[in-house]
């Protein structure tokens, strides 16, 4: 025999009432207001726009020319120093001359684009570099031909991270194509002005090869810039060369200059 049982007819409502108000009261108090200072809370960070920001703060987007002292240091001990004169249009071409040791002196390199050429004295044709070859202690050629991250490298967003007790936008950057400097790099760019901090440089592998810190921010060429980066060896401790950029001037560099031509008249 089939048994119907029956409820009475207001209990049901009751406890509908009940849930609901359990419910309600739950979702009350578990929800947690944004931050409105939180980088979340302003949407998704276009990577791509903030390597734009932090290179036009490590260099004018304009033509300039700056001088480089490098001074490269072996188990924490000062060693060799070299000067070099870069000018530089758009990041895109740019000449590289070297000052000093007066050995090397009439030495340059010109880059246009991702192609690489050096010039010396000696030898009547120029020779064809890569930006990844080493100029100088832990300075490759392109950490001074070229320094366009936001045009040699894909932005991916990687999070925030505290950096030196500043707080900072982390980014891995992916090699864009073949020929520039390193084949990934991730960066540290501060979250409050976009101001560089740190760079890491891999490998095709994944081996770490070295680090950059950018330093000493003062006026120079109408922006707020590092004039002293650091570049470690991370294999070797003790290793590392410090570039001090001691003047950076706004200049009209036409575009003429940024030939081979023109450098074997220099020579």
């Amino acid at each position: 025999m089939n048994r119907v049982f029956r409820t009475k007819p207001g209990l049901f409502a009751s406890f509908s009432v009940t849930l609901i108000a359990l419910f309600s009261g739950f979702a009350t108090a578990t929800a947690v207001p944004a931050d409105p200072n939180s980088p979340q809370s302003a949407g998704p960070v276009d990577a791509a726009a903030l390597v734009q920001r932090a290179d036009a703060i490590r260099f004018p987007r304009e033509s300039f020319e700056t001088t480089i002292t490098v001074t490269n240091y072996s188990d924490s001990e000062p060693g060799d120093m070299r000067q070099y004169r870069v000018m530089s249009r758009g990041n895109e071409n740019t000449i590289v001359l070297t000052e000093s040791p007066a050995s090397e002196r009439g030495q340059a390199l010109l880059m246009r684009g991702r192609d690489l050429w050096i010039f010396m004295p000696s030898v009547s044709q120029p020779v064809r570099l890569s930006l990844s070859q080493r100029l100088t202690g832990q300075v490759a050629n392109g950490d001074l031909a070229r320094a366009n991250f936001a045009g040699d490298y894909t932005a991916v967003y990687a999070g925030v991270e505290t950096i030196d007790g500043e707080e900072a936008h982390v980014l891995d950057l992916v090699a864009a194509g073949p020929g520039v400097t390193y084949a990934k790099v991730r960066y540290w760019i501060a979250s409050a002005d976009d101001r560089p901090i740190k760079a890491e440089f891999y490998a095709v592998s994944g081996r770490l090869l070295k680090t950059s810190r950018y330093e000493n921010f003062r006026e120079l060429a109408g922006g707020l810039r590092p004039t002293r980066i650091v570049l470690e060896d991370a294999l070797k401790a003790g290793e590392y060369s410090v570039l001090d950029y001691s003047s950076m001037e706004l200049r009209d560099l036409p575009e003429q200059m940024f030939s081979r031509e023109y450098l074997r008249r220099l020579q």
